[in-house]
C-alpha cells in the first residue's frame, strides 16, 4: 500500500490561493484541475468551495495518489480523478449535464512541462472550456522578460538543470496564448514567494 501523496508547499499556498478562487470561481461549477498533483489542493478547495464540480485531472503515475485524497475526503463534488496527458489527450468533459466546463485551474505545472506542452494545454482548454470560461493559473512568473526575484531565478536554473525544457515562464508569452484562444487577462495577484494568481475569462460576446 502506497502512502498518501504529501507537498508540505500546497498547505502553505492552499489559502492564498482559495481567497483568488472565492472571488474569480463565485458563478462557476464546473472545474477542471489540470495537473492536480498529489490532490491536497482538490479536497482543499472543493471543501470551501462546495457549489463547485472539481474534476482533477493528471498522468497517470499521479492518479492512484489523487484518489487517496478524494476517497479520505469523500466530497460530493469531486469525482474520480481522469487521466490527461495534455499533449495527447484525451481531454474530458464535465460529468453531468454541462457539455463544457466553465472554469480551469493549475497551479505549479506551466513551468514543469516543456514549452510545447504549455502550448498544447492551451489548445486542449480552447476545446473544453464554454464560451464564458475562466481561467485561473498559479506559478512563479516573470514579469517583461525578467525574473521577479532571486529566487524564482535559482529555482529556474534548477529546473533547467533538471529537464532543459522545463524553466519559469514569461508572463506575457502565457498570456498571448490565452489570448489566442480568445481569453482576456483579468487579474494578475501577487502571491507568497514570488508566485502570481493569472485570471482570464472568455466573453460570449467577444
Amino acid at each position: 500500500m502506497h502512502a498518501k501523496p504529501h507537498a508540505p508547499s500546497c498547505d502553505r499556498n492552499r489559502d492564498p490561493i482559495l481567497d483568488v478562487l472565492r472571488e474569480h470561481f463565485a458563478a462557476r461549477r464546473n472545474v477542471l484541475e489540470i495537473g492536480s498533483g498529489t490532490g491536497q489542493h482538490a479536497v482543499h478547495f472543493a471543501a470551501a468551495l462546495p457549489q463547485l464540480q472539481w474534476q482533477c485531472s493528471d498522468v497517470a503515475e499521479h492518479l492512484p495518489g489523487i484518489a487517496m485524497w478524494l476517497d479520505e475526503a469523500a466530497l460530493p463534488n469531486t469525482p474520480p480523478p481522469v487521466e490527461l496527458d495534455v499533449a495527447r489527450g484525451p481531454w474530458p468533459s464535465p460529468t453531468g449535464a454541462a457539455p463544457r466546463f466553465d472554469a480551469a485551474f493549475t497551479a505549479n505545472t506551466l513551468h514543469i512541462m516543456g514549452w510545447p506542452e504549455v502550448q498544447a494545454l492551451f489548445a486542449g482548454l480552447d476545446r473544453v472550456l464554454d464560451a464564458e470560461a475562466t481561467l485561473i493559473a498559479y506559478g512563479p512568473f516573470n514579469v517583461g522578460g525578467a525574473f521577479t526575484s532571486e529566487s524564482n531565478a535559482q529555482f529556474d536554473a534548477w529546473l533547467r538543470d533538471r529537464d532543459p525544457r522545463s524553466g519559469v515562464r514569461d508572463l506575457e508569452a502565457v498570456d498571448a496564448l490565452a489570448q489566442g484562444i480568445g481569453m482576456t487577462r483579468i487579474a494578475d495577484v501577487e502571491m507568497p514567494a514570488h508566485n502570481r494568481c493569472l485570471v482570464w475569462t472568455r466573453s460570449a460576446h467577444a
